[in-house]
């Protein structure tokens, strides 16, 4: 099946590229890849295109696409869809475009691409090369496309050819009337709304020596035709670079113009995943606010106006490196005597990792020093080419905290940037070259923060702000700064509900948490080995506090040894960087956002990925929380730290875990909602052998244990009110396939008391008792099911609904829950004491048999019991009747 399709938001020349492509390929199919310009959506309304059988995506089974025909546009990130079909081999990929080159262009078996004003010009020729006759109809729909893409005709980027072209469609038949209508269309009442509004808030920046327009307008809904707006903009101001942002729903959608070749737009565009022409091209903006995507586009136009420098003047060549082979003591012995901090690792000539002092360190500090590099290099890094810009050099090496970048050219390395050579660049006198690290006052960018008040406002009680603005005040008076930290923030940013609040002072914590319970009379817990404090609030609401502090490993698994430290500091400590965000609470800065390591990017991009490559050496339980942080969020582990989980695993580092450290955070993944995708990870990276050789989680485990999630969510909706320890459920099912030795392995390897130890060996064999003999009798009675199950626990019986695979045994628990767990008897031992009976082991024998009848539904109410208890036992109630 072939199929033609241009880029998402398509406008005429992509619709007019699409007519005229399909009298080249006649067989192939008319495809829109997503929505298109309002203007375009109007025109087929009102016209007779619908003749020209465009089909629907939706209706397209991409599979059976054999050739795919792209016009106006070889960007993959402006096909939608269809970017899934180009990278299958079986795929022929056809290209007609007029736009100049972007970083995601893709590569056709045909490419045909001109800087023409118009992909249709190009077209145009083809046709006419093949004597091609057009209807009219075509014609007029193709000259709408070059009378747009070239202004009619006053862009400079119109060439000779588009003007032969529009002639050549004008002797087709074109009728110039409706691309006069189309192309000059008057604005609406809101459309001239919004062009007043652009007008009042358009401003002159000076950059480079060049006079740059920016105006930007916030709307509540998406309204059509912005880019018609800036160019009347510019028009009437006759502006000579114009860059127009709307805020249109949940986006932004930057349009730019210029009449100077030296501000090439299309670049800046290109910035922002756009693209375009150098005097005309557009972006769409995401996960950005106005303000943000101006001070963005400010930077950008700083670094790419006037590129000096590049990667190429802030590099140092030669490189020194090191091979991925080498140990950790003979790379550390590199960096002393070349008095360097970071530099690359190599294998096969090629550039596999980066190592640093810090990393190096730790690890002669763990007895590591015959470990090679690549167990603990970093293999998440970028590159960059010679003619790197500024702001790519600043996004590696500020924003995204890579310590070396390396600069490559024709594959090979040619030289590195290191922080020193950017920050020496920029603390130097460069009159003429962005400073991309500040803003226009001069501030600096860093650590990055955001303003979080209306956030908190939206997910957090009143009740709740209060108090953490009474943290702020007291810090204020004791002349300490207060935070909130770690999973209360990130749980803000992702629009999670939690009141778990930990609070980081700088400072001494437990004087802090002292005084504050004093002047608000709550409860206080100090641990003064931690210099940490837990707050206890007559609602029940915690809130620990702790001073920042600085945690060091005097050995592999070991736990910490703790310094006082900063912020900062006591951020790096933490085990990923979605648990680094702070929220400062002191008067001058309540509600920001302090993001030292990247989180709010990790976030971003749900990756979960930890400070440091020692990370998991250091604390091995890391490892577990990684996974459980991964499934609880729907995030990714991230590759690099992902080879990092497998180093540790194979170094053997989670057999020197504790066994209690070990199992409370067992205990916490089949704590979670669906356990089952973690244990799933948990064995992909073999992190059983830990707990059992023997222990699996295969497909007949995981199959019980979506039986135990079933019997779980059955026991908590039908008794909401009762607590239920899910994890024990589970436990027990994680464990069910072990022998009696192997099951007291892990019981030892998980530090378990004697009544856990003992209760797991009886508990599996009278399960099996059950499965096996009891349930498989006929014509059980409701007093048999409660006697053989009252010794058991609900969780220990969920476990048993679980396992069975026969539906009357899991009836027979449930009838047990709801109908015989809590019968009583009304009959009970003081009124057997009022009858005259002597207290002893005749009461327990006939509640007993009276619980039975009860259970059997012989009695119902308590004369029921009465008479039957004299029936069955006529001596002993001789004296029944006075007693009644």
């Amino acid at each position: 099946m072939e199929v033609i399709t241009t880029h998402v938001n398509a406008d005429f020349d992509a619709m007019g590229s699409m007519i005229a492509a399909k009298q080249l390929y006649p067989d192939a199919l008319l495809v829109f890849p997503g929505s298109q310009e309002r203007t375009l959506r109007e025109f087929f309304v009102k016209s007779t295109v619908y003749l020209y059988d465009f089909k629907r995506l939706r209706d397209l089974d991409l599979n059976e696409i054999d050739r795919l025909i792209l016009v106006d546009t070889r960007q993959l990130s402006r096909i939608g869809r269809f970017a899934e079909v180009v990278g299958r081999r079986e795929v022929d990929v056809h290209i007609y475009d007029h736009h100049p080159s972007a970083p995601d262009d893709i590569r056709g078996q045909v490419m045909v691409v001109k800087p023409f004003g118009s992909t249709v010009t190009i077209l145009t020729q083809l046709l006419r090369e093949r004597e091609i006759r057009l209807t009219p109809e075509e014609a007029t729909l193709m000259s709408l496309g070059i009378f747009e893409d070239t202004g009619s005709f006053t862009f400079s980027s119109t060439t000779p050819e588009d003007f032969e072209a529009a002639a050549y469609l004008v002797r087709c038949g074109a009728d110039l009337n409706t691309v006069a209508d189309m192309v000059t269309q008057e604005l609406t009442a809101e459309q001239v709304n919004i062009l007043n509004e652009l007008i009042h808030s358009a401003k002159s920046y000076s950059i480079q020596g060049f006079d740059i327009c920016i105006a930007t307008v916030a709307l509540d809904r998406y309204v059509g035709d912005f880019a018609v707006l800036v160019h009347k903009l510019r028009d009437i101001e006759n502006l000579d670079i114009i860059f127009g942002l709307a805020l249109m729903d949940d986006r932004i959608y930057l349009v730019a113009r210029s009449r100077l070749p030296e501000v090439d737009v299309g670049a800046v565009a290109g910035f922002f995943g756009g693209g375009g022409h150098a005097n005309a091209a557009s972006a769409t903006i995401r996960e950005m606010t106005l303000i943000q995507a101006e001070g963005k586009l400010i930077e950008v136009l700083k670094s790419t106006i006037h590129p000096f420098p590049t990667a190429a003047h802030l590099m140092t060549s030669p490189v020194v490196f090191t091979r991925s082979e080498t140990t950790m003591a003979d790379a550390m012995q590199v960096m002393i005597r070349y008095n360097i901090n970071a530099m690359p690792a190599v294998e096969d000539g090629k550039i596999v990792g980066l190592v640093n002092r810090q990393v190096l360190e730790k690890a002669m500090y763990h007895g590591l020093e015959k470990q090679p590099v690549r167990e603990f290099m970093n293999t998440d890094f970028a590159v960059v080419g010679s003619e790197a810009t500024l702001v790519d050099i600043q996004t590696h090496l500020v924003e995204r905290h890579q310590r070396i970048l390396p600069v490559m050219q024709g594959g090979k390395i040619t030289g590195v940037i290191t922080r020193r050579d950017l920050l020496d660049f920029l603390v130097s006198d460069h009159s003429n070259t962005p400073r991309a690290l500040y803003d226009e006052n001069g501030q600096a960018h860093w650590p990055k923060r955001k303003n979080m008040v209306s956030v908190l406002m939206e997910q957090v009680p009143k009740e709740v702000i209060l108090i953490l603005r009474e943290f702020g005040q007291l810090a204020d008076r004791l002349h300490y700064r207060a935070y909130a930290v770690g999973g209360f923030v990130r749980d803000l940013l992702l629009r999670r509900p939690n009141l778990d609040i930990d609070i980081v002072v700088e400072g001494d914590g437990t004087e802090f948490a002292r005084a504050f319970a004093v002047e608000h009379d709550v409860r206080v817990r100090c641990h003064k080995k931690f210099n940490t404090a837990l707050i206890i609030f007559p609602d029940g609401l915690r809130i620990d506090v702790a001073t920042a502090r600085f945690e060091y490993y005097q050995y592999p698994a070991a736990l910490p040894t703790v310094e006082f430290s900063s912020l900062k500091m006591d951020l790096f400590r933490r085990d990923f960087t979605v648990n680094t965000l702070a929220l400062g609470l002191n008067h001058d800065e309540f509600g920001q956002l302090i993001d030292f390591f990247g989180g709010q990017r990790d976030l971003k991009e749900k990756n979960i990925r930890v400070l440091h490559n020692l990370s998991f050496v250091e604390d091995p339980t890391r490892i577990l929380r990684a996974i459980r942080f991964e499934q609880r969020f729907g995030f990714r582990i991230s590759n690099q730290t992902a080879m990092l989980i497998r180093n540790a695993v194979r170094m053997g580092l989670i057999q020197k875990l504790g066994g209690r450290r070990l199992f409370h955070e067992i205990q916490l993944i089949l704590n979670e909602e669906n356990p089952i995708p973690a244990l799933r990870r948990i064995a992909e990276f073999k992190v059983l052998p830990a707990l059992s050789d023997v222990m699996r989680f295969d497909a007949k485990m995981e199959e019980l244990f979506n039986r135990l999630r079933e019997v779980v969510s059955w026991y908590r909706l039908s008794f909401l009110d009762e607590p239920l320890d899910r994890w024990w459920v589970f436990l027990l099912g994680l464990l069910s396939g072990l022998s009696q030795s192997d099951l007291e392995q892990v019981c030892q390897r998980l530090q378990f008391g004697p009544t856990q130890s003992e209760r797991l060996p009886w508990l599996y064999e009278k399960t099996s008792e059950l499965l096996r003999f009891f349930f498989q009798e006929p014509d059980v009675r409701p007093s048999e099911i409660y006697r053989a199950l009252q010794p058991f626990e609900p969780e220990e019986l969920l476990f048993v609904m679980g396992r069975a695979q026969n539906e009357d045994v899991r009836r027979a628990v449930s009838h047990y829950f709801h109908r015989y767990r809590r019968v009583e008897t009304e009959v009970k031992g003081r009124d057997l004491k009022s009858l005259g009976l002597p207290p002893g082991p005749v009461y327990r024998k006939l509640l007993d048999e009276l619980l039975d009848a009860r259970l059997n539904g012989i009695v119902k109410d308590r004369q029921e019991e009465f008479t039957y208890l004299k029936t069955r036992y006529p001596d002993l109630f001789r004296r029944l009747e006075d007693g009644l």
